[in-house]
């Protein structure tokens, strides 16, 4: 509920197993110390190229979705920030720090293990922000980066663990394997989210390595083929077990488990997963193994609870059971519709799409080859692993269809799946055509092209560009912040240095808090969007939460939710007045109603002339704006972020550096009038089809003086009276065409550009 992803076996493998036993990450070794063995059934395809270690496969995905978080400037969900680093925050820094606690929080809805992960991350770094002695902006900056970097280090192990499985299903050696991870990397899904602190990202790569570990054999009625003497010891050395012992496998088993328990309790959604793995691995084993999985379901589950329900006793200072909570808020009571209703096909039509954008064609294939084949085929491992994840990916949709409110995010966890079972299609369709010099897969080579540059165009525009502001905003208040501290400025705590105040006149929840303001000193308030909790159903019917209210009508909100109405406004900002700085908490300055007149006014352009004709008599006027979006799908989220301001110094600045850009941009466009002026000159303009062929009858060159000439030089004997002309031989040859309505276009689209 919002208030909110990758093998080959050689006797070079050998060497491969030894780097990735010394893999950099404690969970990388835990993991793959217990994967599956390779399937023992022929993979699709095989490559013959060099095999490569683990471990650097690993520190390329560390280093590209390290790149991916430190490039990541956009704002996405509410819950990337008010579902983990605020509660985060205030578990590090304490409740003087002014962290936004949303009401999910105070009624016990969540699990503390994600903000605890994320509370670590915060004290580490603000410990080697001390111990470097680093300014507070530097010390702002760290603050911001950490929380990304290390969910960076779970989405590489996360693509890793895509490479690992599609290497278990297909072959270590096999193309489709190199395919998936090529989805995972390229894919602008994963680069648009995998690094983002949502606890969806973490709950997929929990998912994907506890993939890795299920025993997958014993949903195969296949007979596995014993493995030669000789390769004994390379198989043990490369999964960390004799695939012959029933050990081992309960080893795998339980740490597989582990996990799938530990993502059931970050989004119980995941149950959904595991149950339909689990019926498989029932109607298909013996009573053995049967036995062994009830046995450790039970164990497992009650091990992760108990340490779940201690950590939750000790965050919130009683014992609570939040999944059981969860349920309880959005099924019981309802709330989860509070947030949007949406239509039942919704995971068809946008969720697949906007997880797989152009590998869905692809993955359609995949699903349709995976779940039509025979039966006799399914009983082989391999494809008995690709039948169960096809199914596990139509299963989970299906069943979240049945309830009204829905996201994409929800059904994340299953994309390193998806990109498993799209594998095969995308090497069969391209692989010819990039291994081939034939030019019959031209076609399929510009294709190829095509894909990767709308791939890359549409993750760097929805990473980079699209609702940038919202992050921007916070990046000026804290530059304020710093601009008008005047005491002990390498003071972390509140209460060393002036504060500024600012208020945000958006639909709740539009930016980020405390974990991108950071400086407690930044005293702000924002329109919330509370719930009806408890409330019964009439009265839940009429309930209209602060950010509606204002919205249905701004000038009464105004008038009765702020302090002194519209009558009474500040003339000074709170850090110029004589009166001492504000003496109340972040908190309370955050949650007091009426709400007090900040020294920043923050909102989108959509409401600009509203408040306009509110404020056009107060001291407030436009002091920064940056670029937001060029389309929102809600209305009052469109245009710019403008900050309003009620310092003078910080209004004039304003217009005079607005003043000299719109000069410098005046001085572009004449110059760049006067070189089409130039350009267009008689003696510099391209001729027109006409002209050129009059000119090439006439002998004159388009760029002459234009006369009228008849097409020929001169006249010789008539015959019967009638004059024969004489052609010119140099150049009689029919014009080459341009259309006219084309040339006109293109020359008003060029003014329209000029004059604009």
């Amino acid at each position: 509920m919002s208030t909110s992803s990758r093998r080959r076996r050689s006797p070079l493998e050998l060497s491969s197993s030894r780097s990735s036993s010394s893999s950099s990450s404690s969970y990388v070794s835990w993991a793959s110390t217990t994967s599956p063995s390779t399937s023992t059934s022929t993979p699709p395809s095989l490559s013959r190229t060099t095999t490569v270690s683990t471990s650097h496969v690993f520190l390329f995905l560390l280093a590209f979705r390290l790149l991916n978080a430190l490039s990541l400037r956009t704002f996405f969900q509410p819950d990337e920030f008010f579902q983990s680093l605020e509660p985060a925050w205030q578990t590090a820094f304490g409740e003087t720090h002014g962290a936004w606690i949303t009401w999910e929080w105070r009624h016990h809805l969540r699990s503390s293990i994600h903000p605890l992960l994320f509370a670590t991350v915060y004290s580490i770094a603000d410990l080697a922000a001390r111990a470097l002695r680093l300014s507070p902006a530097f010390r702002a900056d760290l603050l911001i980066v950490a929380p990304k970097s290390a969910q960076a280090i779970l989405s590489a192990i996360g693509d890793l663990y895509t490479w690992k499985l599609a290497r278990y299903v297909y072959g270590r050696r096999s193309h489709e394997a190199w395919a998936a991870l090529a989805l995972t990397v390229l894919s602008p899904w994963q680069w648009f989210c995998s690094t983002r602190t949502l606890s969806n990202c973490l709950e997929t790569t929990i998912t994907i390595v506890a993939l890795n570990l299920w025993p997958w054999e014993w949903s195969s009625e296949s007979t596995p083929t014993v493995q030669p003497r000789r390769n004994t010891r390379s198989t043990t050395r490369d999964t960390g077990l004799d695939n012959t012992g029933d050990g081992a496998v309960v080893v795998r088993l339980r740490k597989c488990l582990t996990l799938a328990a530990l993502a059931c309790i970050l989004r119980p959604t995941n149950i959904l997963i595991w149950m339909g793995l689990a019926g498989v691995a029932w109607f298909r084993s013996a009573w053995r193994e049967r036995t062994i999985l009830c046995r450790e379901v039970l164990l497992c589950g009650v091990s992760v609870l108990t340490g779940s329900v201690v950590l939750d006793r000790l965050y919130y200072g009683l014992w609570t059971f939040p999944p059981l909570k969860f349920l309880y808020f959005n099924i019981a009571q309802s709330l989860a519709v509070y947030y949007g209703r949406n239509d039942w096909h919704y995971y068809a039509t946008q969720g697949y799409p906007l997880l797989l954008t152009t590998a869905l064609p692809f993955t359609l294939v995949g699903l349709y080859r995976t779940l039509s084949q025979s039966q006799s085929t399914i009983n082989t491992r391999h494809v008995s692993v690709q039948t169960q994840l096809a199914a596990i990916c139509l299963l989970m949709p299906l069943v979240l269809s049945l309830i009204s409110h829905k996201e994409v995010r929800f059904i994340y966890p299953l994309l390193p799946s998806l990109h498993v079972l799209t594998a095969p299609p995308l090497v069969d369709f391209f692989l010819p055509a990039v291994s081939r010099s034939n030019g019959a897969y031209m076609p399929r080579r510009l294709s190829l092209v095509f894909l990767l540059l709308v791939n890359i165009t549409v993750a760097i525009y929805t990473s980079v560009y699209h609702a940038s502001g919202t992050l921007n905003v916070l990046s000026y208040l804290r530059d304020q912040q710093q601009a008008h501290t005047t005491v002990d400025k390498s003071a972390y705590s509140p209460g060393s240095s002036q504060r500024i105040t600012a208020g945000f006149l958006m639909p709740c929840h539009s930016t980020p808090w405390r974990s991108h303001l950071v400086d407690p000193n930044i005293h702000a308030w924002a329109l919330s969007c509370e719930p009806p909790v408890d409330l019964t159903e009439p009265q839940k019917a009429v309930y209209v939460d602060e950010a509606d209210q204002f919205y249905n009508d701004p000038s009464q909100f105004l008038r009765e939710n702020m302090v002194g109405g519209l009558r009474h406004l500040p003339r000074k900002p709170s850090y110029l007045a004589s009166s001492k700085s504000l003496e109340a908490s972040p908190q309370a300055y955050q949650q007091a109603t009426p709400h007090e007149w900040p020294d920043y006014l923050i909102f989108f352009a959509q409401l600009e002339p509203t408040l306009h004709s509110f404020l056009r008599s107060s001291s407030y006027g436009e002091c920064w704006r940056t670029w937001n979006t060029a389309w929102h799908d809600d209305s009052r989220r469109r245009g710019d972020i403008i900050v309003w301001c009620l310092d003078p110094t910080e209004q004039a600045a304003w217009r005079s550096a607005t003043r000299k850009r719109t000069l410098e941009h005046r001085d572009h466009q004449f110059d760049r009038i006067v070189e089409t002026l130039r350009k267009n000159a008689p003696g510099q303009r391209k001729s027109s089809p006409w002209t050129r062929w009059t000119s090439s009858l006439s002998g004159r060159s388009a760029s002459s003086t234009w006369s009228w000439s008849w097409p020929w030089e001169r006249r010789r004997r008539s015959w019967f009276g009638i004059q024969l002309p004489v052609w010119k031989k140099s150049s009689w040859t029919l014009p080459t065409w341009t259309w006219p309505k084309s040339s006109k276009r293109k020359t008003r689209a060029v003014d329209r550009d000029l004059w604009s």
